[in-house]
């Protein structure tokens, strides 16, 4: 989210997606593991380039916005409503496009397009 401007918080421990059933790595440096139905994995998922040599994926603005409303029971109801609210001030957001995205995940769409009703 703080990639995107999306909110001001800076993680303590970066927040890493991986599919539904991948085994999720012994590391030493602090992370937060989620793990995502592999069928919407890829929805809203990029690369971004780390050096010549290394990219690493990354998930758009929307798709962000989409994991906060999906996760507001754990992660709180604020984070996904400031999150749209910044984004919505951004040129070339689109609230179909949000829309089309959100489609996949059917419990989401509602409290989403709730929260666009207020905001536009």
């Amino acid at each position: 989210m703080a990639r995107h401007g999306l909110n001001d918080d800076i993680p303590a421990a970066p927040d890493i997606a991986l599919p539904r059933g991948a085994r999720t790595p012994a590391v030493h440096s602090p992370a937060r593991w989620h793990h995502f139905a592999a069928d919407t994995f890829d929805l809203g998922r990029g690369m971004l380039p780390v050096d010549s040599a290394t990219s690493i994926g990354i998930y758009s603005a929307e798709r962000s916005i989409i994991d906060a409303f999906r996760t507001r029971d754990r992660e709180g109801h604020e984070l996904g409503h400031e999150a749209l609210r910044r984004w919505l001030r951004r040129r070339g957001s689109h609230p179909a496009d949000l829309l089309d995205l959100a489609r996949h995940w059917p419990r989401t769409l509602t409290p989403l397009r709730t929260a666009l009703d207020v905001l536009l």
